[in-house]
């Protein structure tokens, strides 16, 4: 009998900077934590991974405007801004990982410079769930790096929001995760307007 084929959840970036009221706040940004929140219960309760990824910058970084990057500071390590959103579940079976943590790369995947793929593939994980912050940029990136790893990968509409620089950014991300062969669940319509 083949073994059962293993999911797991990737929770990308839900931090305090990036939901209201954050450095770099995400509009509507705090609507993917209770979609969230069941998926981590349910595959949490089947016995299946749940990884959450964070930006973890150090203060001085090229990622940053002040130092030549696009952004403004954020997710600066052991900042409060840098901390899960208080209202995202917690279990000491939730395995984090760190991005974005030196200037050897922007960290947008959360496959960038960290051992996610090696994790996910000791788990026997062939494909992953992936929801949070932001579409257009570290969702996008962590979608697409995972088809690109061998990985089935489902984006959840529901449970990602866009910064949308450009108005139709979330949209295009959409398009692009779709166009290497991610599955878009649920609502396309909420996850590309916000």
């Amino acid at each position: 009998m083949p073994a059962e084929k293993k999911k797991a959840l990737i929770v990308v970036d839900v931090q305090n900077d990036f939901c209201p009221g954050g450095s770099l706040a995400v509009a509507h940004g705090d609507e993917v934590i209770a979609p969230l929140n069941n998926l981590i219960k349910e595959f949490l309760d089947r016995g299946e991974p749940v990884y959450k990824t964070r930006d973890w910058h150090p203060p001085q970084t090229k990622h940053f405007a002040g130092y030549g990057g696009l952004w403004p500071f954020h997710c600066i390590q052991n900042t409060s801004g840098a901390e899960f959103h208080p209202d995202l579940l917690d279990d000491p079976r939730i395995t984090v990982i760190s991005k974005g943590i030196d200037d050897k790369a922007d960290g947008y995947s959360g496959f960038d410079g960290t051992n996610l793929d090696d994790l996910l593939r000791a788990d026997g994980v062939s494909e992953i769930w992936v929801g949070g912050l932001a579409t257009d940029y570290c969702v996008k990136a962590t979608v697409i790096d995972g088809v690109r790893r061998g990985f089935k990968v489902k984006a959840l509409a529901e449970a990602m929001r866009a910064v949308n620089v450009n108005p139709e950014d979330g949209a295009n991300a959409v398009e692009q995760m779709k166009a290497v062969g991610a599955e878009i669940v649920g609502d396309q319509q909420k996850a590309a307007a916000f």
